[in-house]
């Protein structure tokens, strides 16, 4: 083993003082500058403005030694102008278990205002439906359809009566209930079909009501003969009413009472038919159809149509340009009879006015013919002309209109 030893190499001469010098001028600048930074830093907002003035020192106050320091190598331009952010809140999610029904949050959920308000819009259109139900049902308990075809088959010359009888009817009809009652008023000359309506009135009701106690056919001349008192008559006429409507009233059903001959009723008995028309009375009363049949008025009627003859009345309700002229005359006719009618007494007032017009040489052919054919006779066509022309006729401008209508018609086939 060499002991010897190695004698080390001298060293390489250093560098210059430049070498030392220009590290440490970098760290003292770099230390004055985060001292300026952290003064400025530390200062409260406004703080700098405020001192800026002249009499201002040179360095600002410290702020206190409690608060955080630490170094940033942000700008103190960047610095002042950064805002602080706001964080942003964010949504909270609803998550659902996979093994339960979904369910929306309470306050989400609908108002039970809402709901009551869809209910109550449902019970209301449950019971608009339910009445038009009611309406239509009690309708049909009268057969108004049949009534109308029997009445057009049985009654000749009088369409426009017929059509506006069957409409009262119909709008009455519609419900029960009622807070006055239909009375009917049928005027017209002799024989022209108002005693025939009201039978055919009576016999349908009778039929459809299924109890013939609920229909009253009242005749002037026979229950209150000339020699009677008008005070027994009238009691009668009130008990008989009375009876009447309280049997209909029990059943609910709509009576009918049919008043013939009223121009031979005393003026006693025109007040006590007055009287159920009254509000004061029972509602019993007001429930029920009044037909007052009546020959008051027929002078007036015949002489109309007389001096109309060339102006066509209406002998087909269909609409077209002879219903239109027609119906003005009809017009100008339920006029008259209101102004006559009233000065009569004040029944006429409250009575629905339906005039029967006189009968033409044809409806009583047709007349003729009906009557051979329900006395077993053939209706043969000549045969009835025959009969026709041996009445008599108002001669109007090319036009025949019966005197007494079909009244005479029963007595000419009875003698075949």
């Amino acid at each position: 083993m060499d002991s010897r030893r190695i004698s080390p190499e001298p060293a390489a001469p250093r560098a210059p003082g430049p070498c030392v010098i220009a590290p440490v001028r970098a760290v003292l600048r770099l230390r004055r500058r985060v001292c300026l930074l952290r003064k400025r830093r530390l200062l409260p907002p406004g703080a700098g403005l405020a001192g800026a003035g002249p009499d201002a020192g040179p360095a600002a106050p410290r702020a206190g030694t409690d608060q955080p320091r630490f170094f940033t190598f942000d700008d103190a331009a960047e610095l002042t102008s950064r805002a602080p952010r706001r964080r942003r809140r964010r949504s909270r999610v609803v998550l659902y278990p996979q093994s339960s029904r979904k369910y929306l949050p309470r306050a989400e959920r609908r108002s039970r205002a809402q709901r009551c308000l869809l209910l109550l819009v449902a019970i209301v259109g449950f019971q608009v439906l339910n009445a038009i139900e009611n309406l239509d049902d009690n309708a049909q308990r009268y057969d108004l359809d049949g009534l109308e075809k029997a009445l057009q088959r049985a009654v000749f010359g009088q369409p426009a009566a017929v059509g506006r009888i069957v409409a009262l009817l119909r709008d009455y009809l519609a419900t029960h209930v009622h807070s006055r009652p239909l009375l009917l008023a049928l005027h017209g000359p002799s024989g022209v079909g108002k005693s025939h309506v009201g039978r055919l009135l009576a016999r349908h009701f009778r039929a459809v009501l299924d109890d013939g106690a609920l229909v009253l056919q009242y005749h002037a001349r026979h229950h209150c003969p000339e020699p009677r008192a008008a005070q027994a008559c009238r009691q009668e006429l009130a008990r008989l009413v009375a009876d009447v409507v309280a049997r209909a009233e029990a059943e609910e059903k709509t009576p009918l009472l049919v008043l013939d001959e009223v121009e031979a009723m005393p003026p006693a008995l025109l007040d006590e038919v007055y009287g159920f028309l009254q509000p004061q009375r029972s509602h019993q009363f007001h429930s029920a159809i009044y037909v007052l049949l009546s020959s008051t008025g027929g002078g007036e009627i015949t002489r109309f149509v007389l001096q109309n003859a060339t102006r066509a009345l209406p002998r087909r309700p269909d609409g077209g340009p002879d219903s239109v002229r027609g119906a003005r005359v009809e017009e100008e006719l339920h006029a008259s009879m209101r102004v006559l009618l009233a000065r009569e007494h004040p029944l006429w007032k409250a009575a629905a006015i339906v005039p029967f017009l006189l009968l033409d040489k044809s409806d009583v052919v047709n007349c003729f013919r009906d009557e051979m054919a329900g006395e077993g006779f053939f209706p043969e066509q000549a045969r009835a002309e025959r009969l026709a022309a041996q009445l008599s006729y108002y001669r109007v401008v090319g036009r025949e209109y019966a005197v007494t209508g079909c009244k005479q018609v029963v007595a000419k086939v009875n003698l075949l």
